[in-house]
C-alpha cells in the first residue's frame, strides 16, 4: 500500500462518488411578435396549398424550432423541405 494512505482511514467509495449533475432546464428562446405574425402568414399559405391538419402541426413545430434559432421563415421552410 502506498505511504500516503493511513491504515486507519477507510475510504467509502459511495460517499466520495460525485453526484450526478442536476439536469439543466432548457432556456426557452421566445419568438418575437414579428416572427409569430410571419409564421401565421406562412401557415395560412400552406393551408391554402392543401396541407392536412397533421402536416400543418408538424410543419409549424419544425418552423418554430428553426425560427427560435434565428432562421427566417424562408430559410426555415427551405431547410424543412430539402
Amino acid at each position: 500500500m502506498p505511504e500516503h494512505y493511513d491504515d486507519e482511514t477507510v475510504v467509502d467509495s459511495e460517499a466520495t462518488a460525485p453526484e450526478a449533475p442536476a439536469k439543466k432546464k432548457r432556456e426557452g428562446v421566445k419568438m418575437t411578435d414579428k416572427q409569430k405574425d410571419q409564421l401565421k402568414k406562412h401557415m395560412a399559405k400552406m393551408e391554402k396549398q392543401g396541407m392536412s391538419k397533421s402536416e400543418m402541426k408538424s410543419h409549424r413545430m419544425k418552423m418554430m424550432a428553426r425560427m427560435r434559432k434565428g432562421m427566417s421563415v424562408a430559410k426555415a421552410h427551405k431547410d424543412i423541405t430539402k
